[in-house]
Parts: C-alpha cells; structure tokens; sequence
C-alpha cells in the first residue's frame, strides 16, 4: 500500500513539474516548433492499439471457453463474440479517425 501510495506521488510530482520543464520564455523556442499533436497521436494510437489487442484476446479467450463448456449454445455465443470484436475493433478506428482529422 505504501509503495503504490509513493508511485502515485511521483507520478503527480512528475506531471506538475513537466509543464514549468517544457515551458519557453519570449521568442528563444520560435526557431524550433515541435508538432506535440502529431507526437502524442501516435502514443494515443499506439495505447487504443494495445487494449483493443488485449480485449479482442480475452474477449476470444472467454467465448472458446463458454464453447467449449456449453457446446449448445455455440452459436450464440459466436454471434456475441462477433458483435463484440467488432464494437472493440471500432475503438480503434474511432482513434484513428479522430487522430487522422486532428493531425491534418
């Protein structure tokens, strides 16, 4: 408990001191613009990507194993399973919809 309690700390520490780090007096940054909207999309599609990976698995992983116990309801299950990984899949085509519309 105490240890997840300082990671928490940290981690806060870290995200208000970053914007006063990053922070650029005057005109001395004008000679160099970082794009962070395209840097930060792929870190947003990169994230989207991973959990919609990690809920199409488990997703799968759940509706062999409801087959498997109940073969009668096979087809049921299958059409739930299909539904889903489609209603996954869409989180990430939203992200990268909204990414594409955001970075162009």
């Amino acid at each position: 408990m105490r240890k997840s309690a300082m990671v928490v700390l940290v981690v806060l520490a870290f995200c208000l001191i970053a914007p006063a780090a990053f922070a650029q007096a005057g005109d001395q940054g004008a000679a160099q613009a970082t794009n962070w909207v395209a840097i930060t999309s792929g870190f947003a599609m990169a994230i989207a990507s991973g959990a919609c990976g990690i809920a199409q698995g488990r997703a799968s992983a759940a509706a062999s194993e409801g087959m498997a116990r109940n073969p009668g309801a096979a087809g049921v299950i299958q059409n739930m399973l299909i539904l889903a990984l489609v209603l996954i899949e869409s989180m990430a085509l939203y992200t990268f919809a909204i990414i594409f519309i955001k970075v162009r």
